[in-house]
C-alpha cells in the first residue's frame, strides 16, 4: 500500500472525520494539545535547569514528581497532537516544519532514554551537576525549545 494511499485512509476514518465535521472538537483537541505541551515543557524545564545546577537543591525532592509530570504532558501531548494531525496527514507529511519537530521529537526521547541508560541511577537527583546530567539538560532544553518552534511554524510553511 502506499503511503499516500495510507494517509488517504487515515484521513476517512470515522473518528477523524467527526473531528472534522464536529464543531468544537479540533479545536478542543487543540487545547488540550496546548495544555499537554504546558506540563511537559513547565515540568521538564526546571527539572533541566536543575541538573545544570542553574536551580538550587531546594528542588531536588520534586525532581521525581516533575519528571512524572512531564511524561504524562508527553502523554496528552502526543496523544492529541496525532489526533490533529490525522485530520491532514497528507499533507502534514509533506510539512517541512512538520517532519522537522517530529525529528526533534524523536531526539528528545532518544536523549531522555540515553540519560535514563547511561545515568545508570534510578534516581534524577544522583545526576544533578554531573557531565552527563549537565549535557543531558541542555540538549533536553534546547530540543523542546525547537520542538515548540517548529510546531508554531507548521502554520506557516
Amino acid at each position: 500500500m502506499q503511503l499516500d494511499v495510507f494517509f488517504g485512509w487515515i484521513e476517512t476514518l470515522h473518528p477523524v472525520r467527526l473531528i472534522v465535521m464536529t464543531p468544537g472538537i479540533y479545536p478542543a483537541i487543540s487545547a488540550i494539545h496546548i495544555a499537554g505541551i504546558a506540563i511537559l515543557v513547565g515540568s521538564i524545564v526546571p527539572a533541566d535547569l536543575r541538573l545544570l545546577r542553574v536551580i538550587g537543591p531546594q528542588l531536588d525532592a520534586a525532581l521525581p514528581t516533575l519528571v512524572r509530570a512531564a511524561l504524562i504532558g508527553f502523554a496528552v501531548a502526543a496523544a492529541s497532537g496525532l489526533l490533529l494531525a490525522s485530520v491532514r496527514i497528507g499533507n502534514y507529511a509533506q510539512n517541512p516544519a512538520f517532519l522537522f519537530k517530529m525529528s526533534v521529537l524523536l531526539m528528545a526521547g532518544v536523549n531522555a532514554v540515553m540519560l535514563r541508560i547511561f545515568g545508570r541511577s534510578k534516581r534524577i537527583v544522583d545526576l544533578v551537576g554531573g557531565r552527563l546530567g549537565r549535557a543531558a539538560a541542555a540538549v533536553s532544553i534546547s530540543l523542546w525549545i525547537a520542538a515548540i518552534f517548529a510546531g508554531r511554524w507548521i502554520a506557516f510553511v
